[in-house]
């Protein structure tokens, strides 16, 4: 197992995605800490079967004070954190023109302010021990962007940024801190299957491998760059698309 009784804290793991990560840690022997704004209770207990630890904490990322306060329950709960999967994110799209306050500053909030709080939280007990694993999950459209979402891809964008100057930092001293990325490209989630039908198929139909891919076949990507296979991999800024937008 390549994450033996290590503590991975994952953001947004209540569904799609982070879901799947939080399953494919725990197989890969990590206890889990599910950060959400709905309930986790049914993961939580998928989790316990597998024999491993895990609880769900509901929590807003994208405010400071409530992520403050879920790492003292978390450090309380499980003594340290090794990995995080920076995971949570929404969408509110609209063409830009017709864009309101209110749907950029949402975005924005949780998909890239709820990484700089997660960060504030939880890096400082990594550099304490001088180890950790960061994953940040931007997507495809902060590469390439995407009409109607102008929130979005630079909420996404704004990972990578973010991504690659905590990779340059963290590891200062000799500290053992990854700090990666990885931009999805059309994936089966809850949040894809909201799409209009002929939207989502256009957008697959762009994918060189013609078809979405599964939130497993990411978590696997996420799992590899948490372990210790992965420890020369910093700053890097991995696709799981299918081979969209390369």
């Amino acid at each position: 197992m390549r994450l033996k009784d290590k503590v991975a804290v994952i953001t947004g793991g209540a569904r799609g995605i982070g879901r799947a990560t939080a399953i494919k840690c725990a197989n890969e022997g990590a206890n889990i800490a599910i950060l959400d704004i709905i309930s986790a209770d049914n993961v939580v207990e998928e989790i316990k079967s597998i024999g491993r630890k895990a609880k769900a904490y509901k929590v807003d990322v994208g405010f400071y004070d409530q992520v403050q306060q879920v790492a003292k329950d978390i450090i309380n709960e499980f003594g340290t954190v090794d990995i995080l999967v920076n995971n949570a994110g929404i969408t509110k799209d609209k063409l830009f023109i017709n864009m309101t306050e209110e749907m950029w500053d949402d975005v924005l909030r949780t998909n890239l302010k709820g990484i700089f709080n997660c960060c504030k939280a939880f890096v400082p007990i990594m550099r304490e021990k001088k180890y950790g694993r960061i994953i940040n999950v931007s997507s495809v459209g902060g590469k390439a962007g995407n009409i109607g979402q102008a929130n979005y891809a630079a909420s996404k964008a704004g990972i990578v940024g973010i991504t690659k100057t905590l990779a340059k930092e963290l590891p200062f001293g000799g500290a053992e801190i990854t700090v990666n990325a990885i931009q999805p490209g059309m994936i089966l989630t809850d949040m894809t299957k909201a799409m209009p039908q002929k939207a989502f198929d256009a957008l697959v139909s762009q994918t060189p491998m013609g078809r979405a891919g599964k939130p497993e076949e990411v978590a696997n990507v996420i799992a590899f760059l948490a372990s210790e296979e992965a420890s020369y991999v910093n700053g890097s800024i991995i696709l799981v698309s299918g081979g969209k937008d390369i």
